[in-house]
C-alpha cells in the first residue's frame, strides 16, 4: 500500500484506488458527485458526522511492544540474534492479528447495527515499524492501523464493530506476549521469570538471566511518569476525599505519561546508528561484560530455570486460580476476561515452553463448566460453592480475604487462588489415600479433561448457613494454606502472573498492546 492509499483510506474512508477509479468513471462521462460516491467504501464521512462527533474514526492504531528486558536485548545482543528477535515479534504479532480477524472481527450493518457477520474477506491491515521511543531509547514497537472498512457477507462494505475489538485487546494482549515469549525460547533457548514492577500488583514476564539493570536504562520514561504521579494522587484524594482505587490510579498514570511526554525527534537516525550509540552507552553504565555475555547468562539462566519448571499444565488447578483471580479483580466477568487470566497462567507455569493450541480456550471452558455461574443477562461470577463445598475447613478463607479492601486486588486474588489451590491439593492427597482414581493432572499435549466437581447435595447448603470466622482464625487459617500450598507440586508463588498488557485493565507495567 502507498502513502497515497493510505491517506485515501485510512483517512478518507475511500477505497485505495480511488484516484483511478474515479478518474475513468469521469472520463466514461460520469458526474463528479457520483464518481466521487462510487469510490466511498460504506457511508461516507460527513454522514457519519454528527453534532457529538468531531472526526469520523475510520482506523484503530494497535501498537504491539515487547517486555523491557527482550527491548535491551534486542538492542545490545549481535546482529543475528537481533534479527531472531525481530522475527519472534512478526509471529507473535500477526498470530495475535489472525486470531482477532478469525474470532473477533465482526462487519455490522442496519439500524444501530443490529445485522452482524464474520468480515467476509479478512482486515485490511496497515503495519509499520518503530525503533526508538521518544526518549531516544530502544523500544521495538509495531503499529497495526486496522482499517474499520470491510466487505459484508453480501459482497457491500460497512464498518467493522470497534466495541468487538476493543473489548477483546487484553486478550488480544496475553495471547500476542505469550506467544512471544514462546518463540524467543524456542529460538534462542531464554527462559522467563515474574518480576514485580509494583508491590500488590500484577508481575511482568522477563528474560531470566539479564541484568535487571537495563530495564532502568532502557525505560526512563517509567521514572519520569513516577516523578509526576505523587502531584497528581494528592490533587485527587484532596478533590475525592480518599485514595485512587485501582482504575483510578491507571487513568493518573495516564495523565501523568500524557503530560511528560516529550516531542518526537524529527531528524532520522539509521538502525545500525541508533543500535551503536545504544551499546556504547549501556557499556558506560554497566560496563562491557554485561553487555557482551548478555545472551551468555540468558541461556545460562533459563537452564536453571527449566530444571525447576515442569513443561506441564494442570488444566483443574489452572481453571480453579483463573477463577479466582478474575472473580477478586472484577466481581462480574466474561468470557474474554477469563482467557486473558487462562494465558498469564500458560506464560508463568510454562516460562516459555510451548503450548498445546487450544489449551487456553480449554482451560476456560473448564473454569466457566465447573466454578462459574450467571450473574445476569451478559455477565457470569464465581460459583463460591463449587469452589468451597461445605464440608470443608477452609470456606473460612475466601470471602473474609476478597472483603479485605486495605490490600490491593491482586494481593487479594493472589491469597485466595494459594487458599483454593492448597484446598485441591488437599482433595487429591484424600483421594490417593483412599486408593481411588485420580484422573487430574494432565501434561502437554494430552488433552485434559475437567474433574473435581462438587457433590450437588454440597452446592444445595445456602450461603446464610455459613459460620462465622473471625480474623484472628482466619489469618490462622491463611497461613496453614500458604505453607500447604509451599510443599506441594504448584507452590503459592506459582500463581503471581504476567499482565502484559491493559491499557483497560492493568494499573501497572507499559502495555503489550495498546490502542491508540
Amino acid at each position: 500500500m502507498t502513502e497515497r492509499q493510505a491517506e485515501l483510506l485510512l483517512g478518507e474512508g475511500r477505497h485505495p484506488d480511488a484516484d483511478r477509479i474515479e478518474a475513468e468513471l469521469l472520463e466514461a462521462g460520469d458526474d463528479p458527485v457520483k464518481a466521487r460516491r462510487a469510490t466511498v467504501l460504506g457511508r461516507p464521512i460527513e454522514h457519519i458526522k454528527g453534532p457529538h462527533i468531531e472526526s469520523p474514526w475510520l482506523a484503530m492504531d494497535l501498537v504491539f511492544r515487547a517486555p523491557s528486558t527482550a527491548q535491551s536485548a534486542w538492542a545490545l545482543v549481535d546482529d543475528e540474534t537481533r534479527r531472531v528477535l525481530e522475527l519472534c515479534q512478526d509471529i507473535a504479532r500477526d498470530k495475535t492479528l489472525a486470531r482477532l480477524e478469525e474470532s473477533v472481527a465482526q462487519i455490522r450493518w442496519g439500524s444501530g447495527g443490529k445485522h452482524r457477520a464474520p468480515v467476509k474477506d479478512g482486515l485490511i491491515i496497515a503495519v509499520f515499524r518503530h525503533y526508538e521511543s521518544r526518549a531516544g531509547k530502544p523500544l521495538l514497537h509495531d503499529h497495526a492501523v486496522v482499517s474499520i472498512k470491510a466487505r459484508r457477507p453480501d459482497g457491500k462494505w460497512g464498518n467493522v464493530s470497534t466495541d468487538d475489538l476493543l473489548d477483546n485487546i487484553v486478550a488480544a494482549g496475553t495471547l500476542y506476549t505469550l506467544t512471544f515469549m514462546e518463540e524467543v525460547s524456542a529460538r534462542l533457548g531464554w527462559a522467563w521469570e515474574p518480576r514485580e514492577v509494583t508491590p500488590g500488583r500484577r508481575p511482568v514476564m522477563e528474560i531470566a538471566g539479564i541484568d535487571q539493570r537495563l530495564i532502568g536504562w532502557q525505560s526512563t520514561r517509567r521514572q519520569q511518569i513516577a516523578d509526576a504521579l505523587p502531584v497528581l494522587m494528592a490533587n485527587y484524594e484532596e478533590t475525592q476525599g480518599h485514595p485512587p482505587g485501582e482504575r483510578a490510579a491507571y487513568a493518573l498514570d495516564q495523565q501523568a505519561a500524557d503530560r511528560t511526554r516529550p516531542p518526537k525527534r524529527k531528524e532520522a537516525r539509521s538502525l545500525s546508528e541508533l543500535r551503536e550509540r545504544w551499546r556504547d552507552s549501556a557499556i558506560r553504565a554497566f560496563g562491557a561484560c554485561t553487555v557482551y555475555r548478555l545472551a551468555e547468562r540468558a541461556r545460562a539462566a533459563a537452564a536453571a530455570v527449566w530444571a525447576r519448571v515442569r513443561p506441564a499444565v494442570d488444566v483443574a488447578l489452572a481453571a480453579v486460580d483463573t477463577v479466582a483471580v478474575v472473580y477478586v479483580m472484577r466481581g462480574a466477568f466474561k468470557r474474554r476476561h477469563l482467557l486473558a487470566e487462562a494465558r498469564r497462567h500458560l506464560a508463568y507455569v510454562l516460562r516459555g515452553r510451548p503450548h498445546q493450541p487450544g489449551l487456553d480456550e480449554q482451560i476456560v471452558q473448564a473454569a466457566i463448566d465447573d466454578y462459574t455461574r450467571p450473574a445476569g443477562r451478559r455477565m457470569m461470577t464465581a460459583d463460591l460453592r463449587a469452589l468451597y463445598p461445605r464440608d470443608t475447613e477452609d470456606q473460612a478463607v475466601l470471602r473474609p480475604l476478597t472483603r479485605n479492601r486495605s490490600a490491593p486486588p491482586y494481593e487479594r486474588a493472589r491469597l485466595a487462588a494459594g487458599a483454593l489451590t492448597a484446598r485441591v491439593h488437599a482433595v487429591r492427597r484424600a483421594d490417593r489415600l483412599s486408593s481411588r482414581a485420580l484422573p487430574h493432572t494432565v501434561a502437554l499435549p494430552a488433552a485434559p479433561t475437567s474433574r473435581l466437581r462438587p457433590d450437588r447435595a454440597d452446592r444445595k447448603v445456602g450461603r446464610d448457613q455459613e459460620q462465622a470466622t473471625d480474623v484472628a482464625a482466619v489469618e490462622q487459617t491463611r497461613r496453614v494454606f500458604e505453607a500447604a500450598a509451599q510443599r506441594t507440586v504448584w507452590p503459592l508463588e506459582a500463581f503471581y502472573f504476567h499482565d502484559d498488557f491493559e491499557r483497560l485493565e492493568s494499573m501497572e507495567a507499559a502495555p503489550a498492546i495498546r490502542a491508540d
